[in-house]
């Protein structure tokens, strides 16, 4: 049996896991973590009969740790270790090992919080942060924390800040030596205008004759893998006539989407001894050996999850890879011997150390629809997940009708959840009752999850369904590829399979079919023509959008944008099907109104009535109504404040001094309660405040300065007034016998403007707010004019009034400036004539 070096450490996880619920793993590529951990675990007294689960991020990583371990124990596949995947699982009641993958996990957390029969939860290649992995952990770690305190976790990883997580998990932690030998690193440099291709076949041909072994080589993605597979097997073919070498050697695809078949190839050597030049995408880059690799030509460039607002999905985008990717794939050279790896990226060019989290970059519908199931929010993730995202998450789900107004989840939602894919496929996928159009649905949802089939641009759907009819019938259509074709059509049999549908899809249907089920998946998104330009549509959300001069939908009444690009004006429609208006009037009955509207018109500075006919923000046909209803122009107004803003409304200087005395006070002394009085609180406020003072009025003019008033005072009640001018009034008495004003508009400090002989005798600057709170102290001279701004009268008197009285006496001799200000009588008049 192969010794792998993590051997040396499976008895101090064993016996750190007696101890602790939780634990963390480091070990780089090669240490044999994946294959020798779970097993070793059975042997744990703790585990009783209880099953291992290891969630593993890729499907054919998880066919190959399965299969590694049942070879282990000679046995096959199902019987002690098994693997459940989407759409498959081999597993049986005596399994006691499962590798599970994608959303496998946080299904079986669901469906069983308890996760009855499960000893341990093992989280493999954490490093990749993937959501479901994030996702699958902030669950087990709730259900360790509130149901199972018995229940082990252990997260593993190749490239991880093992400190930084095992703070975060509260675990022990355990670092384990690799088997890895030197590998030279190398960057093969490109020509000048060299098409990625070249350069990749060049950089192959360059290994081939320099080193020996097999070839790995990183790719992004199938298309990239499909081109250079032509390229090379052409080269090869070429060689091999003028009697050459190559002959001897065998390209390889390795990539999530091939059959069991085609990846069992790519992970073992050569039955006929021949070099290999395996194409693999980044699932080669962890989990998975492949043996006799010497040398590995790395492209730098990897296929991840970004959410795309064009879409409504997260799409794979083509981006560069961290430093950390960059050095597991290098690593992959020196497994057996020393290796070498070459770079097809300039040296000068610097990558991000890690790679960043799925959950901080990718749409979070599904994320937000699995926390509403759970039941709650307060899950410990790694990394939180963003708050804008999650909210427009909520939005989108509470449109689909997978969660209520209070954001609990719905049984639609439920069902919505149990099918694995996103809500909004999912919407579309429990949509239809016919079985025909169950059927057509899971046409839909393959088309959908999968990269575009056609070769040529086309913005409608119905292009691309009937290229998969056609294979199907056998007529391999030119404009489309073959291969995506098949993969497309296969996922379509999955999901009939899943949905429980025996039903054929139909071999040809009105392009409308395909938009009335496409509207369940994206109603925010459906689209009706502009009467006055016919490349115009305006969608459900409000939006505007505009579709090609050559677009398959033009003269459409009625269309779902399945993809849009969205720009600063209209968005472009990329992708969109004809929807049938009693269709949206029969499902979407809802999204519909038809009645009296009253809105306030901008130019006109006042209200127009109209009875219109509305599917959701899509005005259908509007005519003049008669008089506003006043409830509706009372609303209808109090709304235009909320666009216009604050500043629209007949504010007067004393009622703005109000306000600041209300918005200081609240700052003082927060145990008195008082409202908020911002704008931002205002407007959020304004039907309960202001929308009554509109009554019977159809202008934002007619609201008088003392309506407006009371209705703002309104939101104080009598006591708080009553505080209000007790602790910050509107004027203050002075020495002189007389009142004055207090300005409160001077942020945190009231201003107090006082002619410098009222104060005489006065030794304390004057406080309010129960003394907490000092005037500011503007200081006049006689004919007005600011002498000096002081929150401190006592250091005043003492300290500057000499100076001012110098500088004053001469310039204003009939006022008085005595020596002794202490004892001085205040006044505000001048000195009698003849004094």
């Amino acid at each position: 049996m192969t010794q792998f070096p993590i051997a040396a450490l499976l008895p101090k996880v064993l016996d750190s896991l007696a101890t602790h619920s939780r634990l963390v793993l480091e070990a780089p590529p090669g240490a044999g973590k994946t294959t020798q951990v779970p097993l070793a675990l059975l042997d744990a007294a703790w585990r009783g009969d209880g099953r291992i689960l290891m969630l593993e991020p890729r499907r054919v990583a998880a066919r190959a740790a399965a299969g590694f371990m049942a070879r282990q124990l000679g046995e096959p596949v199902g019987e002690t270790v098994g693997y459940r995947i989407r759409f498959e699982a081999k597993v049986s009641a005596r399994t006691r090992v499962e590798v599970v993958t994608e959303g496998i996990l946080s299904r079986m957390i669901q469906d069983d919080p308890l996760l009855d029969g499960v000893a341990a939860v093992i989280f493999d290649e954490f490093h990749e942060r993937h959501l479901s992995g994030d996702l699958g952990l902030a669950l087990a770690l709730d259900v360790q924390a509130q149901l199972r305190e018995d229940l082990r976790l252990v997260v593993m990883s190749a490239t991880l800040d093992g400190e930084r997580l095992a703070s975060f998990l509260d675990a022990a932690r355990l670092s384990s030596a690799g088997r890895s030998f030197p590998v030279e690193i190398a960057h093969f440099a490109g020509r000048r205008d060299e098409a990625a291709t070249v350069q990749l076949r060049r950089c192959i041909e360059h290994a081939l004759s320099s080193h020996p072994g097999d070839l790995l080589a990183f790719l992004p993605g199938q298309r990239e893998i499909a081109e250079a597979s032509a390229q090379l097997q052409e080269r090869l073919q070429s060689s091999a006539g003028e009697g050459g070498q190559p002959a001897d050697v065998v390209v390889l695809p390795l990539h999530g989407e091939l059959p069991v078949e085609a990846q069992q190839a790519a992970l073992q050597p050569d039955p006929q001894g021949r070099r290999r030049i395996v194409l693999a995408t980044n699932v080669a880059e962890s989990s998975v050996t492949l043996p006799g690799v010497r040398v590995v030509i790395d492209s730098g460039l990897a296929r991840e999850p970004r959410y795309d607002p064009n879409s409504g999905f997260s799409r794979l985008e083509t981006v560069a890879i961290s430093q950390a990717s960059a050095d597991q794939r290098a690593g992959r050279a020196g497994r057996v011997a020393e290796g070498w790896a070459y770079r097809l990226w300039p040296a000068s060019l610097r990558l991000e150390p890690n790679r960043t989290p799925e959950i901080a970059q990718v749409e979070l519908a599904g994320l937000a629809l699995e926390l509403a199931a759970w039941g709650s929010r307060d899950l410990r993730f790694p990394d939180p997940p963003p708050a804008g995202a999650l909210a427009a998450a909520d939005e989108l789900l509470r449109r689909l009708g997978a969660l209520d107004r209070d954001g609990r989840i719905t049984a639609f939602g439920r069902r919505l959840l149990a099918l694995g894919t996103h809500p909004r496929l999912a919407a579309m996928l429990c949509a239809p009752r016919a079985p025909a159009d169950v059927a057509l649905a899971g046409d839909l949802a393959a088309l959908l999850e999968a990269r575009d089939p056609l070769r040529e641009r086309s913005d409608g759907l119905a292009a691309r369904w009937q290229a998969l009819a056609a294979f199907r019938a056998g007529r391999a259509p030119g404009h489309a590829h073959r291969g995506a074709l098949a993969a497309i059509d296969q996922a379509a049999k999955q999901w009939r399979r899943r949905l429980r549908c025996d039903a054929a899809p139909p071999v040809d249907v009105p392009a409308h079919r395909l938009g009335d089920l496409l509207a369940h998946a994206f109603p925010d998104r459906i689209a009706r023509q502009h009467p006055g330009d016919p490349r115009r549509y305006q969608l459900a959300n409000g939006r505007m959008a505009r579709i090609h001069d050559d677009s398959a939908v033009f003269g459409e009444p009625w269309i779902v944008a399945v993809e849009l690009r969205f720009e600063a004006k209209d968005s472009l429609v990329m992708r969109a099907a004809p929807v049938d208006e009693a269709v949206l009037e029969r499902d979407f009955a809802a999204g519909w109104f038809e009645g009296d509207v009253v809105r306030w018109d901008p130019q006109a500075r006042g209200l127009v009535a109209r009875r219109e006919r509305r599917f959701e923000r899509i005005v259908v046909d509007s005519r003049p109504a008669g008089r506003p209803d006043p409830a509706a122009a009372a609303q209808a107004l109090t709304d235009a404040v909320g666009e216009l803003g604050l500043a629209s409304l007949p504010w007067t200087e004393a009622l703005q001094q109000w306000r600041e005395r209300v918005r200081c006070l609240r700052d003082w002394m927060p145990e008195l309660g008082l409202p908020d009085f911002s704008d931002d609180a205002l407007l959020a406020a304004r039907d309960t405040w202001l929308k009554p003072a509109f009554a019977g009025k159809t202008r934002l003019d007619a609201l008088s300065e003392e309506e407006f008033g009371d209705a703002l005072r309104s939101l104080l009640d009598w006591s708080l007034r009553q505080q209000l001018d007790r602790l910050a009034p509107r004027r203050i008495a002075v020495p002189s016998g007389l009142e004055r004003g207090i300005d409160y508009r001077h942020g945190a400090a009231p201003v107090l403007a006082v002619k410098l002989q009222e104060l005489f005798g006065l030794a304390d600057t004057p406080r309010i707010a129960d003394g907490r709170v000092p005037l500011t102290l503007h200081l006049l001279s006689p004919g007005g004019k600011p002498l000096q701004v002081t929150a401190d009268l006592r250091s005043f008197w003492s300290n500057t009034y000499p100076e001012v009285r110098r500088e004053m006496k001469g310039r204003y001799p009939r006022h008085p400036w005595p020596e002794d200000p202490w004892t001085a009588v205040a006044t505000h008049r001048a000195k009698p004539r003849g004094t």
